[in-house]
Parts: C-alpha cells; sequence; structure tokens
C-alpha cells in the first residue's frame, strides 16, 4: 500500500512538471515568434499535450532510474553528489584559497571593462546623492553606498572612474567572499575536488555571473545576500537546535536578511511571505527565540528603512512599481483593441496613464508606458482604477494574459532572446541584436580597456548576436534552462516528501514568483537562479546525509 501510494505521489508530481514544461514551452514558442497566445490554434495545442505526456513519462523513468544509482553517484563524470557519512573538515585556509581564487579569476574582466560596468540607474542613482534629492524608487541603502562611495573618492581623487572602480571593487569582495562560503560549504558536504574546482570556474568566469559580480546595479549583492540566507537555511534545517545555539550563525542570518530586502523590495515581500511556512515547518520545535530570530529582519528592515527615508526626507512610493501587469493590460486593450472601449472608459483609462505614454506601449517592457503614471490620482481615486480594470478584462480576459506573459515569458521559455529593449537607445549604442545586458559604462564614467580581447568577448554576449548565433550554447545563458532544472529537482522531492529540501530555497523562489510580476524579463532580476544552483547537491538530513539530487 504505501509503495502504491509512493508510486502515485511520483506520478502526480512527474505529471506536474510535464504540464507545466508543455504550457512553458508551447506558449513561450507562440509568444516569440507571434507575441500573442493562440489557444485556437488545433496544431499547437496537440503539441502542448503531446509534450505533456511525453515529459510526465520520460521524467518518471528518469527518477525511477536515479533512486536505483543514487548513492556515490557522479554529474558529467566531475560534479561528485557526496555519499552519506561524516561531514568533512575544513579550514580557513581553505576559505582563503576560494576567496583569493575567485577575485583572481575576475581581475581580467575587470580590467578590460575598466572601471565595470556602471549600467542600470547608476547615473540616476548616483545623481541622487549629489543632489541631495532622494526617492524611493531605487532602495535608498543602495543609492547611499553606491553614491556615496562614487563621490567621496572622486572628492579624493578628482576621478569619476576611480569612485567607480572603488565601488566596484569593494562589491566584487562582498560577493566572492559570499561564493568562497557557498563553495566551502559544499567541500564541507564532500563534494570532491574536481567538483570545487568546477564550481569555483563557475563562480569567477562564467559570463552571466562575473556581468554582476562587477556591475553597480543592485541586483549583483542582492542575489549574493539571497544566496548567503539560502545556505544558512539549508544549515538551520539540517540541525535547528544546533543553528540556534550558535549565536555567530544566528547573528549572520539576521544580519543577511536584513541586508538582502535592502537591496531590492522585492526581497521584503518574499521573506515576509517565507516566514509562516517555516514557522510551520518547525513547529515541533519552535521556541520563542527561534521565532523572535524569524520574525526579526522584518521589524529591523522596516525600522531602518523609515529612518533613512526620514533622514534623506526622500519622495513616496511609486505605484507603477507594483501595477506593471495591470497597467500593461488596460495598455494592451487600448492600443490594439481600442475601438471596443467606451469613451467613459478610455477618459478614465488616460486619466490615469498619460495619452502619449498609452502609444509608446511596446508588448514587451512597460517602461515607456508606466513612467507616466498618474500616482497622485490612484492616491486619491484608487477605486475608478481597478473598476475599469476589472470592467476591460471581462472583455478582453485574453488580451490581459498576453499582456502579462509577453513581459515574463523570457523567464520560462529556454530558448527566448533577451532583446526586450530593442531599438531604444542609450548612452553609448542602441540595443539592436540583444539586451542581454546592459554593458556600458554610463556617464560621468568612461570606458577604458586594457585588455580589448575580452572587452569584445562581453560586448559579444550582452549586445551582439550569440543569442541567435549560438542557439544551443545560448541555452546555458537562458533563465528558462535553470527554471527547469530547479522545477524538475523539486517535483523530484515533493514526490518524496522531502519538503525539508525546498524549504530553504522558499525566499528566492518566491522572489522569483514576484518577478513574473516585473516590468519585463531581464538577467539581472533572476540571476540568483545562476548563483544557487550548486546548493541543489545539497540535501538537508538533519546530519545523517550529505547530498544528492
Amino acid at each position: 500500500m504505501k509503495k502504491n501510494k509512493e508510486n502515485t505521489l511520483a506520478w502526480l508530481m512527474s505529471g506536474l512538471f510535464g504540464i507545466l514544461a508543455g504550457v512553458f514551452l508551447t506558449f513561450g514558442y507562440q509568444l516569440e515568434t507571434n507575441d500573442v497566445i493562440d489557444l485556437y490554434d488545433k496544431n499547437a495545442m496537440m503539441v502542448m499535450l503531446a509534450l505533456m505526456v511525453i515529459v510526465t513519462v520520460d521524467t518518471r523513468y528518469v527518477w525511477r532510474n536515479y533512486d536505483m544509482a543514487r548513492h556515490g553517484g557522479r554529474l558529467f563524470g566531475i560534479i561528485r553528489l557526496p555519499e552519506k557519512g561524516d561531514e568533512n573538515e575544513f579550514s580557513k585556509r581553505d576559505y582563503l584559497i576560494n576567496l583569493v581564487s575567485l577575485v583572481a579569476l575576475c581581475i581580467p574582466v575587470f580590467l578590460a571593462e575598466f572601471p565595470g560596468f556602471f549600467v542600470y540607474d547608476a547615473q540616476e542613482e548616483l545623481n541622487e546623492v549629489l543632489t541631495r534629492s532622494f526617492t524611493t524608487h531605487h532602495p535608498l541603502f543602495h543609492v547611499l553606498l553606491l553614491g556615496g562611495v562614487i563621490a567621496f573618492v572622486h572628492k579624493l581623487s578628482g576621478s569619476w572612474n576611480a569612485g567607480i572602480a572603488v565601488y566596484l571593487i569593494l562589491q566584487l569582495l562582498v560577493i566572492s567572499a559570499v561564493y568562497a562560503y557557498v563553495v566551502t560549504y559544499l567541500q564541507k558536504k564532500g563534494i570532491g575536488k574536481k567538483a570545487r574546482v568546477f564550481w569555483i570556474l563557475f563562480y569567477g568566469l562564467f559570463p552571466t555571473i562575473v556581468m554582476y559580480t562587477l556591475c553597480s546595479c543592485k541586483d549583483g549583492l542582492f542575489s549574493a545576500f539571497l544566496l548567503l540566507m539560502t545556505v544558512f537555511l539549508l544549515q538551520m534545517v539540517e540541525d535547528v537546535e544546533g543553528f540556534f545555539e550558535n549565536r555567530k550563525k544566528v547573528v549572520s542570518f539576521v544580519a543577511v536578511a536584513v541586508l538582502m530586502p535592502l537591496f531590492r523590495h522585492n526581497g521584503f515581500y518574499a521573506y515576509l511571505v517565507f516566514v509562516p511556512f517555516a514557522i510551520i515547518y518547525f513547529r515541533k520545535k519552535l521556541k520563542p527565540l527561534m521565532a523572535a530570530v524569524l520574525v526579526l529582519p522584518m521589524v529591523l528592515y522596516l525600522l531602518f528603512s523609515s529612518i533613512l527615508s526620514i533622514v534623506c526626507n526622500s519622495e513616496g512610493t511609486h505605484h507603477q512599481e507594483m501595477l506593471t501587469v495591470p497597467i500593461m493590460q488596460l495598455a494592451r486593450v487600448y492600443t490594439y483593441d481600442g475601438d471596443s472601449l467606451s469613451d467613459e472608459d478610455k477618459a478614465v483609462i488616460e486619466s490615469y496613464i498619460p495619452k502619449e505614454n498609452l502609444k509608446n506601449y511596446t508588448p514587451r517592457v512597460s517602461d515607456l508606458v508606466k513612467v507616466g503614471f498618474n500616482n497622485k490620482l490612484y492616491e486619491e481615486d484608487k477605486k475608478s482604477f481597478w473598476n475599469v480594470w476589472i470592467k476591460v478584462f471581462k472583455d478582453h480576459p485574453v488580451a490581459y494574459l498576453n499582456a502579462w506573459m509577453l513581459t515574463s515569458y523570457g523567464y520560462y521559455y529556454p530558448p527566448a532572446v533577451i532583446n526586450v529593449y530593442k531599438g531604444n537607445t542609450v548612452f553609448s549604442f542602441t540595443y539592436e541584436e540583444s539586451s542581454y545586458f546592459g554593458y556600458e559604462v554610463e556617464p560621468p564614467g568612461e570606458r577604458t580597456s586594457f585588455i580589448p580581447v575580452i572587452d569584445k568577448l562581453y560586448k559579444y554576449l550582452s549586445i551582439g548576436s550569440f543569442q541567435q548565433d549560438a542557439t544551443i550554447l545560448h541555452l546555458l545563458f537562458s533563465p528558462g534552462l535553470y527554471l527547469f532544472i530547479y522545477m524538475f529537482v523539486f517535483a523530484y522531492r515533493l514526490s518524496k516528501k522531502r519538503t525539508g529540501e525546498i524549504l530553504p530555497f522558499l525566499p528566492m523562489i518566491l522572489t522569483f514568483c514576484t518577478v513574473l510580476l516585473g516590468p519585463t524579463y531581464l538577467v539581472r532580476y533572476v540571476l540568483y537562479l545562476w548563483t544557487t544552483l550548486p546548493l541543489l547537491l545539497v540535501r538537508s538530513c538533519h546530519g545523517k546525509e550529505k547530498a544528492a539530487v
């Protein structure tokens, strides 16, 4: 009876993965090629159904064979899956070797892109500090950190490049320290020497990761702290009593849980939703101290953020950041089906979203539409906005679905070409073939490449035709591929009722859910899909087993 139940659950989870895979691949293909989902395309629907069945059966077959040969295996002959046994010892020397190796691997790219990638709102954040005019659009902590360091070094040296370089070197050290800790943690769990080298090279050489290690945007540090939190949660699940008896670990966890949302607001919402799940999971061992430690980061974050906002006299929140999806849904109907709207409905929509912005509607990115959103009117009268949104939805549900999925499908369709900014002109170039990464150095910085060949490579990967030229290799650079890996692994763990091996990843999962409601699909919003990947090797079995997928 027990085996039958386990087999049924395994089929249900493999079926869930198969259904999601079929939907993502079919809808993703339609959106990539036609900009719309066509539910009336019988061939597409048949292909989707076939994909669901094939992926479900193949997944169940793979899981069954994996169960038979799980212990002591290797992935690709390189990455060793640790066997049962006691944890390995490691020294500070191991950690320092990992740290120095990671920093050394990034130095050539830093010299090639000197003073580093100063891009993605970098100029705007610096100007906030220089003009003492702050908003909460960008996290104030990051604004003050970035702008403060650059302005201070510029005052001492007279060079903006020097200020940008110093800031990015400091960021490089912090992020590399986190990656070194992760590799050292994997060593402790029992990975082999080859696997240690593999993951060091992965963190230190893989272009997608290095881009953000050396980029001024907040996403690099945010992803690093989210990664570190995941490691702490793995340790917590493995030995909850031992974790909370270790003061250093407890203080470090609280600090990381506060720092993470200080670099991206959605990190707070992800952690807020995570806490109840953690309390439910640990309920049998829950003590007042543990509950307090889990809740404390939220209190400290809100307190610290409020203090920063008061001290900086910052402007209020821009509602359009939270309303990206409904704004784009209304804009799509207004643009493509405007004749179906009444004059009254059009007038209401135009009162919240100016007509000139509605004319700038582009399917894959909301920036040009939402920028003119009337925040003052929304604060005074939210009801009218939502009334017209609901009214239009009743007549155009598929248009709403298309509007939402067009700004997010790049996250779950592996072959998607990330070129959402095509045609947009920035400071030093116009996006044409790709907008995978920002690449440039915004003023007042100026690029001085000391290793041009590496600079050309990163330019090709960032804004060149790499995604079209290398259709297979490009998948390794696609967030969709990594999402499929996580879904595959988590579905397997659910089939085994190993929820303790999913809980540590829950903040990352919830953070990913928030970006599905974001302005567009960009790698920088989901960098953690790459950086957290090695932790899938770790199994948290209360100290009894070390690792396996």
